[in-house]
């Protein structure tokens, strides 16, 4: 990983879209600062697509693309995508399964929740977790006392002798059934609602994130960028980014906004 000071202006030029995690990239503590907003708005303004690319549920999905100066929002780590058009006062809603699907996926992922309750003790069902459709989100350590990487690594590989795909984020463990991830549906959203074709514009796009279940969007992205908390998961990230923010969590991402912002107004 290089630092982001030194990711070539030419590259920094010729970004058209922004794509972001939220936990831990653009919020700190928890909390959303006031200048990470600020970043998201200033691309925004600047005429750049601007994504977020999220585990978060369904619920705040809907909110963040009714509310914040964001262009989509991919959410439950790839299970679908929210676009909403101010003008015409709709939202389009693109999901990866059917509901059928998403149905019987429901009940399967309530015996995990009690398994890995049962056997890693101290974690919890995510306090967001009746927002969700699609996955289940297995708190580790943002409303539990902090539970140990190797906690995690439990809880995930309990999710994955249920069949389900498990994936660690900086404060949960997120399972679903389905092939779709993160990547997969920023395709769709790039597609079907920003009109482009991500496979021949990747150069184009700075993904942002922190932690290893954004190992995939760093593996396609050649500039994705990592804030400095992806120091906190060595070996286990299986793709690092190319770059990487001298701050942590919303400085970071505001660092890596401001690189592209400056680098555009020259």
């Amino acid at each position: 990983m290089q630092p982001v000071s030194n990711m070539p202006r030419a590259v920094l030029r010729a970004v058209t879209t922004v794509m972001a995690d939220i936990d831990d990239t653009i919020t700190s503590e928890g909390r959303l600062p006031a200048a990470s907003y600020a970043a998201l708005e200033r691309l925004h303004d600047a005429g750049l697509h601007v994504a977020l690319i999220t585990g978060r549920p369904a619920g705040w999905c809907d909110m963040i693309a009714r509310f914040w100066p964001v262009s989509g929002v991919v959410g439950e780590n790839g299970a679908f995508c929210f676009a909403h058009d101010a003008e015409n006062k709709t939202m389009r809603r693109i999901y990866a399964a059917s509901a059928e699907d998403r149905r019987a996926a429901r009940e399967k992922m309530a015996h995990i929740a009690r398994r890995a309750l049962r056997e890693v003790p101290g974690c919890a069902v995510a306090a967001d977790q009746a927002y969700r459709e699609t996955d289940l989100a297995i708190d580790f350590r943002e409303d539990v006392p902090p539970l140990d990487l190797a906690a995690a690594e439990r809880i995930k590989a309990i999710c994955e002798q249920e069949g389900a795909v498990a994936k660690i984020s900086s404060i949960h463990v997120n399972c679903w059934f389905g092939e779709h991830d993160k990547l997969s549906m920023a395709r769709v959203l790039a597609r079907d609602v920003l009109g482009f074709d991500l496979e021949k514009e990747r150069d184009k796009v700075i993904y942002c994130g922190d932690s290893p279940n954004d190992a995939p969007m760093f593996a396609f992205f050649p500039n994705a960028c990592g804030v400095a908390n992806v120091a906190d998961f060595p070996g286990r990230i299986e793709t690092p980014p190319s770059w990487v923010a001298s701050q942590r969590g919303g400085a970071g991402f505001v660092e890596i906004a401001e690189a592209i912002l400056r680098a555009q107004g020259e």
